[in-house]
């Protein structure tokens, strides 16, 4: 590719146009442009996704009435097989469940911030296996992004 540059005297494109070495130069400086908006559009994204992520926690809050007592055991839970933090007591809340031969499944309402009430399947990795729930009802931790996060069922009597 020829790069040519015409000046108030030059007479015609072959008397100005670039030697080799300027050639790589200017390539050179067309790559690093390109390099710093690539870079520019990435540095963007990350930017919009931290932002998402950050307003998204922002609008967790906890359930009605908290016992602080409790926020240390819902610390606690940890997803099976990633060993990843559950929740927090924002996304966790005690619910209704119904079991049947297939598993367990939830009732996801307007505590989570949905319009609709629906019952949602329990993934059998998302079931944590603990003896020591204090609240005595089933507890799940939900997000609508991520669905549940984690389900621990309520203490045996």
């Amino acid at each position: 590719m020829d790069v040519a540059v015409f000046g108030k005297n030059s007479e015609s494109p072959a008397e100005s146009t670039l030697t080799c070495g300027a050639q790589r130069r200017v390539t050179l400086l067309l790559a690093s442009t390109a390099h710093y908006e690539t870079a520019g559009r990435i540095g963007r994204k990350i930017a919009i996704a931290v932002g998402l992520t950050l307003s998204q926690a922002a609008v967790a809050a906890p359930p009605d009435s908290p016992d602080p007592a409790l926020a240390p055991w819902f610390e606690s839970l940890k997803q099976p097989g990633t060993g990843a933090p559950c929740c927090s007591i924002a996304d966790c809340r005690t619910g209704e469940f119904r079991q049947d031969r297939d598993g367990y499944e939830v009732l996801i309402d307007g505590r989570w911030k949905m319009s609709n009430p629906f019952w949602l399947r329990v993934p059998p990795n998302r079931i944590i296996d603990r003896t020591d729930n204090p609240t005595n009802r089933a507890v799940v931790c939900f997000t609508p992004e991520a669905g549940i996060l984690c389900f621990v069922r309520p203490a045996e009597s």
